[in-house]
């Protein structure tokens, strides 16, 4: 079961990244794309529970990880922070995990996910360093936006488990 829930879960999750992409090129507002953060980072959350609880939990702990991340976000989106330090000091610890990732899925002959996870691994240095003053954030921007498609939505319909719908697309 817990596996079944990764392919609609990357799919909640680009449903976020895009806005919050979108918000750093100047299209959307805070409260709005928070709002979208915060249900999103919930649902990660009760996703990685349930790939934990179902035999998942290394995919759980990344999970867990990238749900925190999206939490704060939504709590600094919603209430109007404008010290975003807290979120790249998460944002670090959600890279150092997705790092240990690549060498995860690697190892167990996921390569695509791998190359997913090394792509987490530069979006949340990316995010620590915008929250520093060290990067644009329309650099992050369209790296959040690019990063959907190939971290999120390939993998996901590429993913056997979705429905069988899309499995013979050339990924």
């Amino acid at each position: 079961m817990a596996f079944q829930l990764t392919a609609p879960t990357l799919i909640l999750i680009m449903s976020m990244w895009l806005p919050v992409g979108l918000l750093y090129l100047g299209h959307g507002d805070p409260k709005g794309t928070g709002a979208v953060t915060a249900f999103v980072g919930a649902c990660v959350l009760v996703s990685a529970f349930l790939h934990a609880l179902f035999g998942a939990g290394a995919v759980g702990a990344l999970l867990f990880a990238h749900g925190l991340l999206y939490a704060v976000v939504a709590y600094a989106l919603l209430a109007g922070l404008e010290d975003l330090k807290a979120v790249g000091n998460v944002s670090l610890v959600a890279c150092i995990i997705s790092f240990f990732f690549i060498f995860w899925f690697r190892n167990a002959g996921a390569n695509y996910f791998a190359f997913c996870a090394a792509g987490y691994v530069v979006l949340t240095a990316e995010v620590t360093m915008v929250t520093y003053g060290k990067l644009s954030a329309k650099v992050l921007a369209w790296s959040l936006i690019i990063w959907a498609f190939l971290g999120l939505m390939i993998p996901a319909f590429a993913d056997p488990s979705f429905a069988g719908l899309l499995w013979g697309m050339p990924f």
